[in-house]
């Protein structure tokens, strides 16, 4: 089966393309069906949740390409800063601007020095759209990353473009940069296992 994932983070795409692609699942992406000529629609991702953000985007491009389409997106959240400025689907915008990724670092260490390190996980949901009557989703406590620290001393001189993150983010147990520990705990980490398993159990369901 051939699947448009809506995301125009090309990080997020090579990390999700090979492990679909063991699944038999051929991934194809928004960048692919621009050089195609087709018209990226925009979309607001105005949602409170990240489930709402997801639906969004897979709706908008399901109608715009109507081919089986996903779309994932993912909510920060710490536990030591006022509710206020909890980060939520908000992650990259901040008072209304969209920060690079050198901007989020400086965001987000500012936060540690303001409130200590802190303690962090992501809230992930993720809708599939195979066709207009066979829609699925999900925002489940299994799909929740591992808790893990921000500090605000950056990994020198490791930064991997699109996520930005990754390069202030310690392991809770080991306090151990994630960038140094060893790759098949990365891979781990990177792969988002729960995205990987909503699809494992749609397959096991005979719905993919």
């Amino acid at each position: 089966m051939k699947i448009l994932y809506g995301t125009g983070n090309q990080a997020k795409f090579s990390v999700m393309k090979e492990p679909l692609e063991k699944m038999g699942l051929e991934l194809i992406s928004l960048k692919e069906m621009a050089e195609e000529g087709k018209k990226i629609p925009v979309v607001p991702e105005n949602g409170m949740t990240p489930l709402e953000n997801a639906r969004q985007k897979a709706t908008a491009y399901y109608e715009a390409f109507k081919i089986p389409v996903f779309s994932c997106d993912s909510g920060l959240y710490f536990q030591q800063v006022p509710e206020s400025i909890q980060p939520g689907v908000h992650v990259r915008n901040v008072n209304g601007k969209c920060l690079s990724d050198e901007e989020m670092i400086t965001y987000y260490t500012g936060l540690v020095k303001k409130y200590g390190p802190l303690t962090a996980y992501y809230k992930n949901a993720i809708c599939f759209i195979v066709d207009e009557t066979h829609i699925y989703e999900a925002m489940e406590p299994s799909m929740e990353s591992e808790k893990f620290i921000i500090t605000d001393v950056p990994h020198s001189p490791v930064r991997k473009p699109g996520f930005p993150l990754d390069s202030i983010a310690l392991d809770l147990k080991t306090g151990a940069y994630y960038y140094d520990m060893p790759k098949e705990k990365l891979d781990q980490v990177a792969v988002e296992e729960g995205f990987m398993e909503f699809f494992r159990k749609l397959e096991l369901n005979k719905h993919l």
